[in-house]
């Protein structure tokens, strides 16, 4: 899990450094904010998990759950946040950062087969 989320983190930095590079700025704090959207609330969902683990009983399925309610939320937030606090905001930037970081996992499920 930690992996996963480090990945992240790499492709939100990556994938700033494009956006900058094409729109400018805007652009670059637009794909970082999109990207740090999903980021954050998957580190904090990996580091509760691996708490929930370490735990006597182990990790329950309703630690799960309400985990994963938590980081929709914060998602949500975080999202919502975005658009409210920053006005200059580039949305095809924001909106393919996040949907890339999103889905970054599949670099390393495709890494894994081969």
């Amino acid at each position: 899990m930690l992996r996963i989320v480090l990945l992240q983190f790499i492709v939100t930095v990556f994938v700033a450094g494009v956006a900058g590079l094409l729109g400018g700025m805007a652009g670059f704090i637009s794909a970082l904010l999109g990207g740090l959207c999903c980021a954050i609330p998957n580190g904090l969902f990996a580091l509760r998990l691996f708490f929930s683990a370490r735990k006597p009983g182990g990790a329950d399925p309703i630690s799960f759950f309400i985990g994963e309610f938590i980081k929709i939320a914060t998602t949500v937030a975080l999202l919502g946040a975005v658009v409210w606090l920053y006005h200059g905001v580039n949305w095809l930037a924001f909106v393919v950062s996040f949907i890339v970081v999103l889905k970054s996992y599949f670099i390393l499920l495709f890494r894994r087969q081969s």
